[in-house]
């Protein structure tokens, strides 16, 4: 990383996610995803007569959802390893609200629509929004396996979508100059 020297701090929590998504042989694409939670120092838990060990996970959730080439969920399990306290292992099978929806634009609101509150893990419910991301990255990294360049008049640019592709940006100007716009008034 090349951040600032830091002030002298030590670390307090660390939250580990991981994705991975992989093209299945039948024609759809898992998404998996893991958080993991861990404190440096042992943690008490409410409930727990014992302190949680230092480095011990707090919450080991992950996620695999399954879906179409077109992004629709056909599928979606969820499976809580660790957890704080036992009952947070019946949130695995309140996902299911999400099959049949399409990952796509407004992918935040209908999760947080389906999935409101207390009906499910404020964590399983967390994960799924980066989760989109790395499903449309993944799928569409695919369609460019074993090409070694990429002709950019012959590539969609979501303008505007993030800062290098903001409508007035030197590589649109560059890559797709009939979109571009100066800034300049």
């Amino acid at each position: 990383m090349t951040f600032s020297a830091a002030v002298r701090r030590r670390e307090i929590h660390n939250r580990s996610i991981d994705m991975k998504v992989f093209a299945r042989d039948d024609g759809l694409y898992d998404i998996e995803a893991r958080l993991v939670d861990i404190k440096p120092f042992a943690f008490p838990v409410v409930g727990h007569s014992k302190a949680l060990p230092a480095r011990a996970p707090l919450h080991d959730l992950s996620l695999r959802v399954t879906v179409s080439e077109d992004y629709v969920v056909k599928n979606i399990e969820a499976s809580s390893d660790r957890t704080p306290f036992d009952v947070c292992r019946e949130a695995q099978s309140s996902l299911s609200p999400l099959i049949g929806e399409r990952i796509a634009a407004g992918w935040s609101s209908i999760v947080r629509q389906r999935l409101q509150d207390s009906s499910t893990c404020t964590h399983l419910r967390e994960l799924l929004i980066p989760l989109a991301t790395a499903a449309i990255q993944g799928i569409k990294g695919l369609r460019r396996e074993g090409q070694t360049s990429v002709d950019a008049s012959q590539t969609d640019v979501k303008l505007d979508s993030c800062y290098a592709f903001a409508r007035d940006r030197e590589i649109i100007r560059l890559y797709w100059p009939h979109l571009y716009e100066s800034g300049e008034q």
